[in-house]
């Protein structure tokens, strides 16, 4: 199985960071976020990506185009950039990695639209560049199957971002709750999707309204309830937030070796 990565998107929410780069781009811990991601998915058996650029693509061209000489030691003759040789190998060597530049402007089923042709009519997996989760992809594979329809959404209860007050029926205050978890499910990507969720989407969609709307109303979508770890980088606190978590040594996200 594939893997989509939505990397396109202008992250307007933490320009501090991607005035100059793409939000996937940026570091957790000295690696891209999506390198994080990525390395999620890989230690769990998916190991073909086709990431989906965008705003400033040629960072994550360069990036994973120039990964080998990144990581590794090399000697290469001046005079034929074809003679290097790398000396040795790094984790991620059996990765193979698909860059297409879907678009500065595009929505994100438009992205996912464009990359059809990498994707050898077979299903595949499609999330987001910029959300860390310890996500068990037998489990999501699973219930996939099991419910046999065209897409699955993985879900979760978040965080709210506000603390909580109870208040008792006479006025007083009970308790104060720090950022309890909601009792409504939200999208957060890891989708799976058969090779028929084509059929729901064209260069301009916009994959969380009409195409989901349209998979729901016909009973073809299916949502896995994810119970862990779950944070999105769409803020510079939250990308602080996770280098402390990643600093800590406790990176729930880290089901690597």
């Amino acid at each position: 199985m594939k893997a989509v990565l939505l990397a396109g998107g202008l992250g307007t929410r933490m320009r501090e960071e991607t005035e100059f780069r793409p939000k996937p781009m940026v570091e957790v811990g000295g690696r891209p976020v999506l390198w994080h991601i990525m390395k999620v998915l890989g230690s769990q058996g998916i190991t073909d990506f086709v990431i989906c650029t965008g705003y400033k693509s040629e960072y994550i061209k360069n990036y994973f185009y120039n990964y080998g000489a990144s990581n590794l030691d090399f000697t290469v003759r001046l005079g034929d950039q074809s003679s290097t040789v790398f000396h040795g190998s790094h984790d991620e060597f059996d990765w193979t990695v698909t860059v297409a530049d879907t678009g500065l402007a595009t929505m994100t089923g438009g992205r996912i639209k464009q990359v059809e042709k990498y994707l050898d009519g077979e299903p595949f997996l499609a999330t987001y560049g910029d959300g860390l989760a310890d996500i068990d992809l037998r489990a999501l594979q699973d219930f996939h199957k099991q419910h046999g329809k065209t897409a699955t959404m993985t879900t979760t209860q978040a965080l709210s971002r506000f603390g909580v007050v109870d208040i008792e029926s006479n006025g007083l205050v009970s308790q104060f709750r720090e950022k309890p978890k909601v009792s409504d499910w939200i999208n957060i990507g890891y989708f799976i999707f058969q090779p028929e969720i084509f059929n729901y989407l064209d260069t301009n969609s916009v994959l969380e309204e009409e195409p989901l709307r349209k998979l729901a109303e016909e009973d073809q979508i299916g949502a896995y309830k994810h119970s862990g770890f779950w944070q999105p980088m769409d803020t510079f606190r939250e990308s602080q937030m996770l280098n402390d978590i990643w600093d800590s040594g406790k990176a729930p996200w880290q089901v690597w070796n």
